[in-house]
């Protein structure tokens, strides 16, 4: 096992998370303010009365005054994390960690990002020094190798693994058009979806995770604290981290349908929340589909569906809004939308909103399982990290 965890020691007692979306007219100070002040109110404190921040973004500041200065603290530790898109899940595990070890009573995690008005279409990461094995190609080309390798392995035809994609997105689509905080609220038809310019390979611009600005926020505390702060906190069942070595740039057996990643982080943090069936035992999942294709290989590397068999899950509504494990119903990141800091920790808002029954109706899981997870992954196939945690209603 990676760890031993921390099982029912922590619990999250206040969230907030912004509209995400091109919010030409809101400042990066706004989104931070906004996503804290709304957890602030649901736990019932105010910023002072929290002990330690971590504050996770990927571009959009270089240090905790990022975070202080917005929210006028005094006097308060507050750590600026970042690990590629898992930015904003880093900072969840860091502060929840500092709370389970005792150095703190209450900590929050804040993740943000602004980037729609940096003049460029997404990040802008300055070149790293390397030793010329790294990756040249765009994230969509990356992950655009994704599809024909599945389909290669697997057996399923170019216009089959055509729809497979389609459907993921209409799914997501479907749940994100019921979200008011989504950047994408459109349906969006199979026809259309497949119909989309082309970008990289097999992906179309509507395969693909849409560039957003967005906050998120959450407070944590011992468990035997959280009653105080509300009648329904979530207590952390595991947060798992695994980082890749890259390996897979150079290793020729690599073949694109698989992140190993993914599976360790996932194997570990089921041990850690005593899970031997995921899809049976958890109410939903938010899971990171920056690209379609990512998404279908996720269900198998999380333990939803078997080696070669999501293809065919996909398309028989396994994981839609009302089906057997309900996947990304906020939208996820395709239709909700993706500023790199804050979407780990958005993952954990809708676990927050679904779990306690706050979810608009209209999108609303239909069972009554008490645990959720969340999987937050930063990088490219064959050099990723990846996040995985489970969160649950009851504790024990």
């Amino acid at each position: 096992m990676g760890s031993h965890g921390i099982k029912d020691r922590v619990a999250i007692v206040g969230m907030g998370c912004t509209a995400f979306g091109e919010r030409f007219d809101t400042g990066l100070d706004d989104l931070i303010i906004d996503a804290s002040n709304q957890a602030f109110t649901s736990a019932g404190i105010d910023k002072d009365t929290v002990d330690a921040y971590w504050f996770g973004t990927a571009q959009s500041g270089m240090s905790g005054i990022t975070l202080a200065r917005p929210l006028q603290l005094e006097g308060k530790p507050v750590t600026r994390v970042e690990n590629f898109c898992a930015t904003g899940s880093e900072a969840l595990r860091q502060a929840a960690y500092a709370v389970a070890s005792g150095a703190y009573d209450i900590a929050m995690a804040v993740g943000a990002e602004k980037v729609k008005d940096s003049g460029y279409a997404g990040l802008n990461a300055f070149p790293v020094p390397n030793d010329g094995t790294s990756r040249t190609l765009t994230a969509a080309a990356m992950f655009s190798m994704v599809a024909p390798a599945y389909a290669q392995r697997y057996g399923v035809d170019e216009a089959e693994i055509k729809d497979v994609l389609a459907r993921i997105a209409w799914k997501n689509h479907y749940n994100g058009a019921r979200n008011p905080r989504a950047q994408f609220r459109r349906e969006m038809s199979i026809d259309a979806i497949c119909a989309s310019p082309r970008v990289a390979g097999p992906l179309g611009i509507l395969d693909c995770a849409g560039v957003a600005d967005g906050a998120a926020a959450a407070i944590v505390v011992r468990a035997e604290d959280a009653h105080r702060y509300g009648e329904k906190p979530l207590f952390v069942k595991s947060l798992a981290l695994v980082a890749g070595n890259g390996s897979g740039l150079i290793d020729p057996a690599y073949d694109y349908t698989h992140f190993p990643e993914v599976q360790r982080s996932a194997e570990d943090a089921y041990a850690q929340a005593g899970i031997t069936d995921p899809r049976h035992e958890l109410a939903m999942a938010e899971v990171h589909d920056c690209f379609t294709p990512t998404e279908l290989v996720l269900m198998e590397d999380l333990g939803f569906a078997e080696r070669g068999t999501a293809w065919k899950e996909e398309l028989a509504g396994t994981f839609d809004l009302g089906g057997e494990l309900p996947v990304n119903p906020d939208g996820g990141l395709k239709s909700f939308g993706h500023p790199v800091g804050a979407s780990g920790l958005r993952m954990m808002f809708e676990c927050w909103l679904q779990l306690r029954g706050e979810a608009p109706e209209e999108r609303r899981i239909g069972n009554d399982r008490s645990l959720a997870l969340t999987h937050n992954l930063g990088g490219y196939p064959g050099e990723m990290v990846s996040f995985v945690s489970v969160v649950g209603r009851e504790q024990g």
